[in-house]
């Protein structure tokens, strides 16, 4: 190979290694709808879908268990 050619290897993929409490941060804004552009601008490049989606699903699971209990402890 001459140094003229280009490299043929592919790039490698972008990791989006971010911890856990960000994920859930940025799930949680998402549930109040208040958002800065700049922030979510982040989080695009950040975070990782599956994980939001993942965390999306859990969070409004555990968010309509405590509305159940809430109006059953209500109720009761």
């Amino acid at each position: 190979m001459s140094p003229s050619e280009p490299n043929p290897q592919p790039a490698a993929p972008l990791k989006r290694r971010t911890p856990l409490w960000t994920t859930i941060k940025a799930v949680l804004w998402a549930f109040l709808g208040v958002r800065q552009r700049q922030d979510f601008a982040q989080d695009v490049v950040r975070l990782n879908p599956l994980h939001l989606v993942v965390a999306g699903v859990v969070m409004t699971f555990l968010f309509v268990l405590g509305l159940m209990g809430f109006v059953h402890w209500v109720a009761g």
